[in-house]
């Protein structure tokens, strides 16, 4: 509950900073620019496909594993909404830009510390971080950083797509950029320094 509360409240932040957000973030934001939809739609859906392509990278069906990242997702849009909307109250989208970029950065740190947590937990995670972590265990040696760059392969493709598409790129900016190159030493860092007790016990099925 804690990794998805923070993991929440750090993309709320960056969403509502407009100063750039995590990457998939930003793709779903280019693919409803591009289809004329909706962004919590398109989350959702990435998501599932997300919670399949776990099923075939652990190389059997795990059901419990498959309802409890599709929860989560659900849960985690709520939260969202709900503190873009204290955000929003709080006057950030109308801050000036500097101040706005050093949010987003604040809250790509925020859901990177919070995905840490919820890793090593291992018990219900965002599919996309479960996907990280199953690259991590499974097929990259126990690496967070290079886990996390494989992650970051698909929206990065995606949004190359939309912007052949469209010749427009949106939600693109320091926070993004910030995200791609850090994300994994953050994570990496806060296994160690962040609920230090808290350690990694990766299964492939629950």
């Amino acid at each position: 509950m804690i990794g998805l509360l923070l993991n929440a409240f750090g993309n709320a932040l960056s969403v509502a900073a407009n100063a750039g957000s995590g990457i998939w973030t930003a793709a779903a934001v280019n693919i409803a620019y591009w289809i004329h939809g909706n962004v919590g739609v398109i989350l959702l859906i990435v998501g599932v496909l997300s919670a399949l392509l776990n099923q075939i990278l652990i190389r059997k069906v795990d059901l419990p594993r498959f309802i409890g990242e599709v929860a989560f997702i659900s849960c985690f849009s709520y939260f969202i909404d709900l503190f873009v909307g204290v955000f929003t109250k709080w006057g950030i989208p109308t801050l000036p830009l500097v101040w706005r970029m050093v949010l987003s950065i604040l809250g790509v740190t925020i859901f990177a510390c919070s995905i840490s947590i919820y890793q090593r937990a291992n018990l219900i995670m965002h599919p996309n971080d479960d996907t990280s972590n199953i690259l991590r265990f499974m097929y990259l040696g126990g690496r967070a950083t290079a886990s996390q760059f494989v992650d970051f392969i698909p929206p990065i493709i995606m949004i190359a797509v939309c912007y052949a598409a469209t010749h427009q790129i949106y939600s693109v900016n320091v926070g993004t950029l910030y995200s791609i190159l850090f994300n994994g030493f953050i994570i990496a860092a806060s296994d160690k320094h962040i609920m230090p007790h808290l350690y990694h016990n990766f299964r492939a099925s629950h």
